[in-house]
């Protein structure tokens, strides 16, 4: 029956027009068809079949199944979860703080949202929620209210889950504590030294570009020249917000970027006379989660050799998604068009071996080295294309770097794992600082004081092994703390500085350990910067 249902509602959806605006002048005979013969089998249906049917379900799982079809971006959205799905790029919520898909019936995280409780337990992107509160909610058709109505609550409640993990034989489990969700699209801005900025944007929300430009001109007033603007983990939002981020550093008519599809014609995206960092030298930091937006800015700057993009290759999110109201209050996000970046390249990746592939291409990344060394990547001469200082860039899905960094495992051990997936870093310094936090603000009146004298000293370690010990059960392993020692140092210094001053505080002390951000002051300091930008020609 599914099959039958398919194959009308497929003639309706890809002919790109809503169904309620539907008219014999705008069908095709086979459309028509299509149409007729889906209408005739529910008739059937009700009129012969041996028990009761859910009509209004029988239809949602016949658009279901006619999405999947298409692209993985297709989506259809019931009426109740409308709202939802717009939450985190519009306010604010009570909850865990993920952005989930529910993907072969299980709840998988896209991200966890920055600054959020389940961020700083360590929850990861790709992680599947088997076990909530002890309920099974992996392969029994839940749906995406029905993750809500578990996973929201008031602050301060707690909610227990266990995830699958990729590598992992057991169920990790986490006590998480909700909370308010924040929202802020921008997590940090600061000067790294007396000339180079650093913006950090978590999503592109509808305020984006305006945290971007009150955080722009406070950092130009400490005497911003240069800018790291950091896109890592950033899975993209409102795309107009791109458009206007991405025209803060272009001139006046430059092409941002154009879609196209077969029933929508070119449409180009340019720059105005607006922006208010053209000429500044300018890093984009990406990596394989940031996506959509993050690709379309970071595109148009690498094309026109406005800047250097530093990182790993992103994610690969290129299709144009058209909401198309539904009767009953639903909707259906059909993907209408491609982008495309001022040279011509797609930003989408393949997506023609099924969407279980598709999502399993940053896994295949990983296994294949991509994640490690740049060598792995190999790239056809027909995807290759020049920018106007004729460097090579490259298609084929997602923005190649300039300059590769490859993910750093050095000081990752299966201990530090624990501490993180416990939450024994944040209950500790809870803890520490119930204790002390009026010793400390008397010590460090300011964030530059705290950074420039404040050490994790061996007192304040063998405090933070100890609660681990007694209170998360985690035994000690002296050859694991030895490799993970100064990420141990680092996590505890920059979750200090997140409680006893702001979340831009964290990512100042964090990024010590942040390659790619290394990277890129060594490349601004040491005048490196208009000769890769000139030089990397083939």
């Amino acid at each position: 029956m599914i099959k039958a249902l398919k194959i009308s509602f497929c003639a309706i959806l890809l002919s790109g027009i809503a169904p309620t605006s539907l008219t014999a002048q705008t069908m095709s005979a086979e459309q028509e068809k299509g149409i007729q013969k889906f209408n005739t089998l529910l008739s059937i249906v009700n009129y012969a079949y041996v028990d009761t049917v859910n009509n209004s379900q029988m239809v949602d799982n016949a658009i279901v199944a006619v999405l999947k079809e298409l692209d993985p971006h297709s989506v259809y959205i019931p009426k109740d979860e409308l709202q939802k799905m717009n939450e985190p790029l519009e306010g604010n919520f009570e909850g865990i703080g993920i952005q989930f898909n529910i993907l072969n019936d299980t709840i998988t995280v896209v991200s966890p949202i920055s600054g959020g409780p389940s961020e700083k337990l360590g929850i990861q992107s790709g992680d599947k929620i088997v076990n909530i509160e002890g309920e099974l909610v992996a392969g029994v058709k839940i749906t995406n209210s029905g993750v809500a109505d578990r996973l929201r609550g008031k602050k301060g409640s707690m909610v227990n889950v266990e995830i699958k993990r990729t590598g992992e034989k057991k169920l990790l489990s986490f006590d998480i504590e909700r909370d308010k969700i924040p929202i802020f699209s921008l997590d940090a801005a600061y000067m790294a030294t007396p000339e180079i900025g650093y913006i950090k944007i978590n999503r592109f929300a509808r305020n984006t570009t305006q945290e971007f430009d009150e955080a722009l001109l406070k950092l130009k007033k400490e005497g911003l020249t240069d800018l790291i603007l950091d896109l890592r983990g950033n899975g993209g939002g409102y795309l107009n917000t791109a458009f206007t981020l991405a025209d803060e550093f272009l001139g006046d008519k430059k092409l941002i970027v154009y879609t196209e599809g077969l029933k929508q014609r070119r449409e180009n995206y340019e720059a105005t006379n607006r922006g208010n960092f053209e000429k500044g030298r300018l890093v984009v930091l990406i990596d394989e989660g940031s996506a959509s937006a993050s690709e379309i800015v970071s595109g148009a700057i690498q094309d026109w050799d406005r800047g250097l993009i530093i990182g790993r290759r992103s994610f690969g999110k290129g299709l144009v998604q058209k909401p198309f109201p539904l009767p009953d209050g639903s909707a259906v996000r059909l993907t209408t068009a491609k982008y495309y970046t001022p040279t011509g390249r797609s930003i989408q990746k393949p997506y023609e071996e099924g969407k279980d592939a598709y999502y399993k291409d940053i896994v295949n990344r990983y296994k294949h080295g991509e994640l490690f060394s740049s060598d792995s990547i190999n790239f056809p001469d027909s995807l290759k294309y020049f920018t106007p200082n004729h460097r090579v860039v490259y298609g084929g899905g997602g923005i190649m770097p300039d300059l590769f960094v490859p993910i750093d495992t050095s000081l990752t051990s299966d201990y530090n794992s624990k501490l993180i997936r416990t939450g024994a870093y944040n209950q500790f310094i809870l803890n520490y600082l119930d204790k002390n936090r009026k010793k400390l603000s008397n010590t460090y009146p300011t964030f530059k004081e705290y950074n420039s004298n404040f050490e994790v000293n061996n007192d304040l370690l063998e405090d933070f092994y100890t609660y681990a010990e007694k209170k998360k059960d985690i035994e000690r392993n002296l050859e694991d703390i030895a490799t993970s020692e100064r990420l141990i140092k680092v996590q505890l210094k920059a979750l200090l500085a997140r409680n006893l001053f702001e979340v831009s505080e964290y990512f100042e002390v964090i990024n010590e350990l942040n390659e790619a951000y290394q990277e890129a002051l060594k490349v601004l300091q040491n005048d490196e910067f208009m000769g890769l930008l000139e030089d990397n020609k083939k």
